[in-house]
């Protein structure tokens, strides 16, 4: 499969939406647990204020986009509860948030291909920290973000995106200088 990952531009916009409503779906038909809700986080607005943000990134699969996420160095208040090892300022650090797979295309490795291309990012900007987070009943992501070498800094409760009663898991990682 041949891969591309770049900034998003304007024409993104859909393919990016859609893969939103795709895992809306598989989550209110009970196929995947997220403990994201449709309408709520993420929407059109969360992709094109990231968008205007310089900040959405998308991973193309064959000429298609097939994942996305939200690059930047905004770490949400919950962050301060982390139980941070790895010491960094805060522009040593970049996170990742909303990271989606198109879950037609899911299986085939685009969430680690994702994470190695947003960790090269970090790299080639001088950050010594990574970050990301997500839902306790994302399973999933827990065990892909362990297989990638993140280590849980903790878990918050909070109100997350609109999102009343989350339990938001702290993940963090370090690069070599």
């Amino acid at each position: 499969m041949n891969t591309r990952f770049r900034p998003a531009d304007e024409r993104d916009l859909d393919a990016v939406c859609a893969i939103y409503d795709a895992v809306h779906t598989e989550e209110e038909a009970g196929r995947a647990v997220i403990g994201w809700r449709r309408g709520v986080y993420p929407t059109r607005d969360t992709a094109a204020q990231a968008l205007a943000r310089g900040e959405l990134y998308v991973l193309e699969a064959d000429g298609r986009v097939a994942a996305a996420g939200i690059i930047n160095r905004r770490q949400m208040d919950a962050y301060a509860l982390g139980d941070w090892k790895i010491p960094a300022a805060p522009e040593q650090v970049l996170v990742l948030h909303t990271l989606v797979v198109d879950p037609a295309r899911a299986g085939h490795g685009l969430g680690p291909c994702f994470a190695e291309q947003y960790e090269a990012l970090a790299r080639r900007l001088g950050c010594r920290a990574l970050r990301i987070d997500t839902n306790a009943r994302n399973e999933r992501a827990r065990r892909l973000y362990k297989r990638l070498g993140y280590r849980e800094a903790g878990i918050v409760p909070c109100v997350f995106n609109g999102l009343p009663d989350v339990q938001l898991v702290l993940l963090e990682k370090g690069l070599e200088p």
